[in-house]
């Protein structure tokens, strides 16, 4: 289906508070309540109209962990919003949105649209941080700001939309041009997750190999084949830097 606009969405914020669920329930309209931790990113697209305009959301999900946060950044580069999410029932993830907002700031392009979002307001007896506390967060910073329940569904596509909707508005008015944007739709094909996982980590270790011609030192991921996926998920990374345009 054709589109007039492809908007890159980014949802950032601390492992747990129910990123990969908002997404979920975005593009498939489901609450998962068991679910996996995403390892370095997972990928969802949805159509939605604006202004009679019809606008592709491509949706990156990343990880929480500290651990994957280095790899993280990498998928700043191209979105046009981002999705700030915190679970009001732990105070932690709310005190630790002012480091996501920094590598946010540092790591995208200065008119990026960001909506907070407080998960889980379906847990209201379990509350942490009051609504009032995220209104003044959102005040303080510039950010768009609502509370939602992935598992209720409450607040969850007017969250998507009302930031495509401000993206959109910032393009009609000069403010925002996703033409100049890079080209991530390319890695976005690449790396969907409806492909098997084995092809997917081949594939991303692959596009390193082949266009970041071995800028990695293989020795270092021969070494390290044992840890698990952190080395092809450094090659992923160095993909999606090159792919999107960056200089080696």
């Amino acid at each position: 289906m054709s589109y007039a606009y492809l908007f890159k969405y980014i949802i950032i914020g601390d492992t747990g508070v129910g990123k990969s669920c908002l997404l979920l329930q975005f593009t498939d309209k489901r609450f998962q309540p068991v679910h996996d931790l995403t390892i370095g990113v997972e990928f969802g697209a949805r159509m939605i109209t604006i202004d009679n305009k019809p606008i592709k959301l491509q949706i990156w999900d990343t990880a929480g962990q500290e651990s994957f946060r280095s790899i993280t950044r990498s998928y700043y580069r191209g979105a046009a919003g981002a999705l700030l999410v915190y679970d009001i029932t732990r105070r932690e993830t709310f005190n630790h949105l002012a480091s996501w907002l920094e590598d946010a700031r540092q790591h995208a392009n200065a008119n990026m649209t960001i909506m907070l979002i407080g998960n889980k307001c379906d847990l209201a007896h379990r509350r942490a941080v009051s609504t009032e506390e995220g209104e003044q967060f959102a005040k303080e910073h510039g950010l768009i700001f609502m509370e939602a329940s992935a598992k209720t569904a409450q607040n969850v596509e007017e969250a998507f939309i009302k930031t495509a909707a401000t993206i959109y508005k910032k393009i009609q008015d000069g403010v925002f041009d996703v033409s100049n944007e890079p080209p991530v739709e390319i890695i976005y094909y690449l790396l969907t997750n409806k492909a098997p996982f084995a092809v997917r980590q081949l594939i991303r270790f692959s596009i390193g190999l082949y266009h970041m011609e071995l800028k990695w030192d293989m020795a270092e991921f021969r070494g390290h084949q044992e840890a698990g996926m952190a080395p092809l998920l450094k090659l992923e990374a160095a993909a999606v830097d090159w792919i999107c345009g960056s200089q080696y």
